[in-house]
């Protein structure tokens, strides 16, 4: 059994369908567990689990950055130059 599988077993009858109780139970779980304990879990993972894990942070830090980047002024290609069309 995956620790997911042992949280969510221990948590299903308090947790609706609301995104934010698996948010809020996510974070409390954070909350408790030092690097270590982190680095021991990922350890558990099956390689698919691990490099999906990896592929969704990097995503969310690439959106992230460039997010930053276009709230900064800098477009997102450097080379961009915006033309007006008529």
């Amino acid at each position: 059994m995956t620790f997911v599988d042992e949280l969510y077993q221990a948590y299903k009858d308090q947790l609706s369908s609301q995104e934010v109780d698996a948010e809020l139970l996510t974070a409390s779980v954070l909350d408790e567990l030092g690097r270590e304990d982190v680095l021991d879990l990922l350890k558990e993972l099956k390689d698919e689990d691990l490099f999906g894990l990896f592929g969704l942070y990097l995503i969310e830090n690439l959106k992230r950055r460039i997010h930053k980047d276009q709230l900064n002024g800098r477009p997102f290609y450097p080379d961009y130059t915006p033309r007006t069309i008529h």
